[in-house]
């Protein structure tokens, strides 16, 4: 069971898992030195230790221990008490939800393990928006799809925001990163998969109207550039969202909803 320790002072060291959140390229450095990650609020707290990822500590107001009781009863991390207060000046933004957690970092999948058994996918090229990366996840898990693969250059989906936007997808949905950005449209060829790109070009099909007999992979591309010239020509597919005159596109995270139901396993 944790240790329950309330403290008083803001900087003490115990803490230092949680400085300076808003820092994104301090909380960068530091995560991937500890090899941690955090994780905001009731919920996603509780669905990452569910899902299996070890707490290093927890962080919350004094009313959430209840609220989050049964989690502390099966850890041995200990649990340090703050006022809301402190916890705002420790970690620079405040806390709505009350609770935090530092937990260990897992090794990351390789992309054989994610692709084995895996018929429909998710293959995001360089975004570098935190938000879009959850959101992404998010539609990718509530729509039926297996997997995500990301670019060299995709933003960490173990970042908090990310986490905390994905409700905690993150956690259980198969991700992994390709390390050969290039050859990524032929490799998922080679495994049998037909590849969907989306895509503003003249000659894209509504994405609506697209049926693929088999395992599919959905290609998208980063905020603004949209995706690389490269893997738009070398999908199999390259597909649209129709939009109203003057419009030119939807946010990535949006067309990402939208793409994966139009495609989803079983329509």
């Amino acid at each position: 069971m944790a240790d329950v320790v309330e403290v008083a002072d803001p900087t003490d060291p115990r803490l230092a898992d949680y400085v300076d959140l808003r820092d994104v390229q301090l909380r960068k450095l530091l995560e991937t030195e500890r090899g941690l990650f955090l994780a905001e609020g009731e919920k996603v707290v509780r669905r990452a230790v569910e899902a299996g990822h070890v707490p290093r500590s927890f962080l919350m107001a004094p009313r959430w221990v209840e609220s989050l009781a049964d989690v502390l009863a099966a850890s041995d991390a200990p649990c340090y008490v703050l006022p809301e207060k402190q916890i705002e000046a420790l970690t620079g933004f405040h806390v709505h939800r009350g609770a935090l957690a530092s937990l260990e970092r897992a090794p990351l999948a390789s992309v054989d393990d994610v692709l084995d058994g895996a018929t429909h996918v998710v293959v995001v090229e360089d975004l570098s928006d935190h938000t879009n990366v959850g959101a992404v996840f998010r539609s990718v898990a509530a729509l039926g799809f297996d997997a995500v693969l990301l670019s060299p250059r995709c933003a960490d989906p173990l970042y908090r925001r990310a986490i905390k936007v994905s409700m905690g997808s993150v956690f259980w949905l198969p991700y992994a990163r390709v390390e050969d950005w290039y050859g990524t449209p032929q490799m998922l060829r080679e495994r049998g998969f037909t590849t969907v790109a989306m895509t503003l070009a003249d000659d894209a099909e509504d994405v609506a109207g697209l049926f693929v007999d088999g395992p599919l992979a959905l290609m998208l591309g980063a905020e603004g550039p949209g995706l690389s010239a490269h893997w738009s020509r070398s999908a199999d597919h390259r597909a649209v969202i129709p939009m109203a005159p003057g419009i030119d596109s939807l946010n990535v995270a949006a067309a990402a909803a939208v793409a994966c139901y139009a495609l989803r396993p079983g329509r």
